[in-house]
């Protein structure tokens, strides 16, 4: 991952922009990690990867609620109680 002070990437934005097209870049002020500019395919990709994530995650808590005796009926009396 190529490093550019937060001045150098203001000053030179479209080379920055030019930059994140072939990698991150990570942004720093006074010696500092502020950012990392990334193309919008690789954010696109960070998004998936995350969404992807979040799905095996719940499918993972929901069969493990299964497990444990958790139904449909007994979730939607819990959140009725809640309310």
């Amino acid at each position: 991952m190529q490093t550019i002070s937060a001045t150098k990437a203001s000053q030179n934005f479209a080379a920055t922009l030019d930059m994140a097209q072939r990698g991150p870049v990570l942004i720093q002020r006074h010696e500092r990690d502020i950012a990392v500019l990334v193309s919008a395919d690789e954010y696109e990709n960070i998004r998936r990867l995350r969404a992807q994530e979040l799905i095996r995650l719940t499918d993972e808590m929901g069969r493990y609620a299964e497990s444990q005796g958790m139904t449909d009926e007994l979730f939607e009396q819990l959140m009725a109680d809640e309310r």
